[in-house]
């Protein structure tokens, strides 16, 4: 297989993203999972930047790591100033990594307008720069910054600057489309020429994604010749983010044909997931190969046509990234829905078995109350089991209740929930304080659930949402009512419905915790 060089920059460009902060033992979690999954690079931060970068560096040195090299990262000398002499260069070798990325103005007018030097002078920093760091013994990346903003405005100059770094010894270049205005078809013909151009050399690209164009512009390049491929695992990043490394990985890996990286492909949903999750973020569930939604079924035609034929309505084997698929109960779906929910359950039964009409039937007064289960597959299941008559339930509620006042001392505690439930004829009662009644109200079912249940400990509430039904009854409306969990593995969404905001939280939250609690014994069975 062709190979590629996948070079990862969610611990520096992923960093600026808005919201994202990552701590020091944060970042060496990430650099462990980019690592197990295997791909080639690391660029870790700027060494000088910070001194949560500087201890960063200080304990990623130890790191035995199997497929991934760390790269430092920074910018080429200042004006008027010798290379060996910039603490910020120097900084680079302090970080003690196998490998240096550098950047330098490729686009005449960041030369001229925002670093105020003379475009010959920053020709001069980028070779002594380059040139200073390979005597040091460093594999050196040489970042092109704004390479195709220059190069529009003034191919010559930024030619001038790749041969620049070319002359000063660097192992590879990388073509930036750091502002993501930048077309496919116009870096498939610049990556081509700079790539005949050097020959010789490892063409990267690195883009940015504010036209929604660099997946696709990544793509492009490397079947310009570009051979390494820049951007964020999980495609955050400033602005509108990086280019998504886990989808550039599936689609140059399982469709093009390329060697992408060392790790296992079935590995690349579990990777997307512990770094969203160390980046305390949600995986989109319509992120293409390992969202949650990717290989999600709704239509009753594409449901009978996926069981009859996966391949007529997905275009990869779910499982080939370690995803799932999934068919969603609605309105414009059926028995084949049902009959797809039940093969892991009663795969016995066919479209005509009594059980799945009575399901269907269930179902349909269901959503005639307001009830919702094409995001709450978690419901959807218990309710099918229910109907079989397969289902044991966990714990019984006797009884809870809740409070709150206004105004209060301390807003995160200004609610209050008791609750007595009963498992397998013992009695436990808790009670707990919260940010509203329903988080009181979680906290208590926990607190009383776990003395029996201690895997629930890992289990959290992620996501509530909450829709008003019918309008026209203000204040009296019924509300369908969404919780979705994680155990930090899988999510699930659970559903409750009634005219009572807190009793559909009850219901949504009661389920929740019976599935994880179903799950969990289900995988004990197994074992």
């Amino acid at each position: 297989m062709k190979r590629l060089e996948i070079f990862d920059s969610i611990l520096r460009d992923g960093a600026q993203g808005e919201g994202i902060s990552f701590s020091v033992q944060d970042k060496l979690n990430i650099v462990h999972a980019l690592d197990e999954f295997g791909v080639a690079y690391i660029e870790a931060g700027n060494p000088s930047s910070n001194p949560k970068d500087i201890e960063f560096f200080q304990k990623a040195s130890k790191l035995k790591l199997k497929n991934a090299k760390l790269c430092a990262f920074g910018s080429t000398r200042r004006k008027g100033m010798r290379a060996d002499e910039d603490e910020n260069v120097l900084s680079l070798l302090k970080a003690d990594t196998r490998a240096v990325s550098i950047f330098g103005k490729a686009w005449d007018i960041h030369a001229t307008e925002i670093i105020k030097v003379s475009l010959e002078e920053n020709i001069e920093m980028v070779r002594e720069t380059v040139s200073f760091l390979k005597s040091k013994g460093k594999e050196l990346i040489f970042d092109a910054e704004h390479f195709f903003d220059g190069y529009k405005n003034n191919p010559e100059y930024a030619l001038t600057v790749l041969k620049a770094a070319a002359e000063g010894g660097a192992d590879a270049l990388c073509l930036c489309d750091t502002n993501g205005g930048t077309f496919p078809d116009e870096v498939f013909e610049i990556t081509k020429l700079v790539c005949e151009m050097y020959p010789n050399l490892r063409i990267g690209i690195h883009c940015h994604n504010d036209t929604g164009c660099a997946v696709a512009n990544s793509l492009m390049a490397v079947k310009a010749g570009a051979v390494q491929i820049q951007g964020t695992f999980t495609g955050i990043g400033e602005r509108c983010g990086n280019a998504d490394l886990s989808v550039l990985i599936a689609d140059l890996q399982l469709k093009k044909g390329y060697r992408c990286v060392e790790g296992d492909m079935s590995r690349l949903s579990d990777t997307v997931i512990r770094i969203s999750s160390i980046s305390n973020l949600i995986v989109p569930k319509d992120k293409p190969f390992t969202g949650e939604s990717a290989f999600a079924h709704k239509g009753g035609m594409h449901i009978d046509g996926v069981s009859k034929l996966p391949s007529s309505f997905e275009h990869i084997d779910p499982e080939t990234v370690g995803n799932a698929r999934r068919f969603l109960m609605s309105e414009v779906s059926g028995r084949t829905t049902i009959l797809a929910k039940l093969k892991d359950i009663a795969p016995e039964f066919t479209k005509d078995s009594p059980e799945v009409i009575e399901i269907m039937r269930r179902l349909k007064q269901q959503e005639h109350e307001g009830y919702q289960f094409e995001s709450a597959d978690a419901s959807l299941e218990l309710f099918i089991l229910k109907v079989l008559g397969r289902y044991k339930p966990h714990f019984e509620l006797n009884m809870y209740k809740t409070t709150g006042e206004y105004p209060a001392a301390n807003p995160e505690l200004a609610s209050y929930a008791m609750i007595n439930i009963e498992v397998d004829g013992e009695n436990e009662t808790a009670a707990s304080l919260g940010n509203g009644p329903v988080h009181a109200l979680d906290s208590a079912l926990r607190k009383a659930l776990v003395v029996f249940y201690p895997q629930l400990l890992k289990m959290r509430l992620i996501d509530y949402k909450v829709r008003v039904l019918e309008g026209s009854h203000a204040t009296a409306a019924q509300v369908r009512v969404l919780i979705e969990s994680t155990d930090g593995e899988t999510t699930w969404t659970t559903v409750g419905v009634s005219t009572d905001i807190i009793q559909a939280s009850w219901l949504a939250l009661a389920d929740s915790f019976e599935y994880m609690l179903s799950k969990t014994a289900n995988e004990k069975a197994k074992v």
